[in-house]
């Protein structure tokens, strides 16, 4: 009998290409506003409601839910959201495990590369580096701290925290953002241009989460990045590059960023290298780590 995997996010790029990877070897069920499929189950996280038929030998939960961070501009109201989408949401997880007195086999949840601050540094940052303290760093250090209490209150095994680097995918997230200007002729560095960018193709990333499901040794955080380093000006004319579209426009100015997106423009300009050496000495094995080869196998389907 195949194990019961629990997926949040359901809307999201990572918990549909997931599915397909997953479905032959688990039983796969998600969790969403409102039920369209079979396998979907209801949960409203502000009224802290959800169908508790989703938790019945379940084994495995994998937690994606998370408002997208860089969608809106971050009012006080919108940064509550972005908090709340994810510790709220690991909440009721966690209180209907309890309410049913279930344990689950692991908790995998979503995390950020963020963790160690929204700055441009000559640092690669390992799993054992200290977190930073901008918005986006507390954010992550809430969301993990949400996740361990699974551990801590014996309700999962393991937990396992997935610092998850910029995800490429051609239909979704932060390529399809960049590609669309350049294609237009429009396309330019952010700023100076020199600011990291972890990033992780979407085959990888899901990969990732299988390996986290598949191997019980694995626990605590990893980061979840392209062992390849690149800035935001080299991956600007890479893509550029391989759709054969000039890049003639001057960098975008900061100041212009930070009128348009407000302090969402720091997440933009600011970035620094992480390593993913920790999940690659259990075995893990990227299929893209060169970001040329990543990018052609996106943007050439």
């Amino acid at each position: 009998m195949k194990e019961v995997v629990l997926i949040t996010g359901a809307s999201g790029m990572i918990a549909k290409s997931l599915l397909k990877k997953l479905d032959h070897e688990y039983t796969i069920r998600f969790l969403t506003r409102k039920k369209t499929q079979h396998n979907q189950y209801e949960w409203d996280i502000q009224n802290a409601t959800i169908d508790e038929s989703a938790f019945e030998n379940l084994s495995h939960i994998i937690h994606l839910a998370g408002a997208n961070i860089s969608e809106k501009r971050w009012t006080e109201q919108r940064k509550k959201e972005l908090i709340s989408s994810r510790v709220d949401s690991a909440k009721l997880l966690l209180d209907t495990l309890r309410k049913k007195n279930l344990k689950l086999k692991s908790f995998i949840s979503a995390s950020g590369i963020n963790y160690y601050g929204t700055k441009t540094t000559e640092t690669i940052y390992t799993e054992t580096d200290p977190p930073g303290n901008d918005f986006l760093s507390k954010v992550v250090i809430l969301w993990e701290k949400a996740a361990d209490e699974f551990q801590e209150q014996n309700l999962a095994e393991r937990v396992v925290k997935i610092r998850t680097a910029v995800v490429l995918s051609e239909t979704d997230g932060a390529l399809k953002k960049m590609i669309t200007p350049i294609r237009f002729g429009l396309g330019a560095p952010l700023g100076k241009g020199k600011q990291y960018m972890p990033w992780i193709h979407l085959n990888d990333i899901c990969s990732v989460y299988e390996f986290a499901l598949q191997n019980s040794q694995m626990q605590g955080a990893y980061n979840a990045t392209s062992p390849q380093h690149t800035t935001n000006k080299n991956l600007t004319q890479k893509i550029a590059d391989i759709i054969h579209k000039p890049l003639f426009l001057p960098n975008i100015p900061s100041f212009i960023l930070k009128l348009i997106f407000g302090e969402l423009a720091n997440a933009l300009l600011e970035g620094s290298r992480a390593s993913s050496e920790k999940i690659q000495r259990i075995g893990f094995k990227f299929e893209f780590p060169d970001l040329e080869k990543a990018l052609k196998n996106l943007l050439k389907k």
